[in-house]
């Protein structure tokens, strides 16, 4: 009767299901080969960027830095991701009652510009 329809419907099921294998396959590795061929994301740089402005943000509030101070270190950091980050950590610590820890660094002396001696505290004077 139908001899050869049976292989042929049975060929066509598993080749569909070769293709939508092999299609996964490919947009599951988009990412990876978007990273290989350097493709600019802008979504992810967004996101890292947001990311990396709430730590710099939580980091001076967890060090009692004022919200300006950070602003003023922080330059390059987006200031709506700062004041995120730092508003967050400011409601952690007082829902857990911590206190800051501040810095315990020394600044490195300063390079003197021509002309001056720096002094021990990273100030400059004129030399003499």
């Amino acid at each position: 009767m139908h001899k050869h329809a049976l292989p042929s419907a049975l060929a066509k099921r598993s080749l569909a299901r070769l293709l939508l294998a092999a299609s996964l396959t490919m947009t599951a590795g988009c990412d990876v080969l978007g990273e290989l061929l350097e493709i600019p994301n802008p979504a992810r740089e967004q996101a890292a960027k947001e990311a990396e402005g709430r730590a710099v943000g939580g980091a001076c509030r967890h060090a009692g830095r004022s919200l300006e101070d950070c602003y003023a270190l922080n330059p390059s950091s987006e200031k709506a991701a700062v004041f995120a980050g730092w508003r967050d950590m400011n409601d952690y610590m007082m829902e857990h009652k911590l206190d800051t820890v501040p810095s315990v660094l020394v600044p490195e002396a300063r390079q003197a510009a021509p002309g001056t001696a720096a002094s021990p505290d990273g100030a400059t004077a004129p030399a003499q």
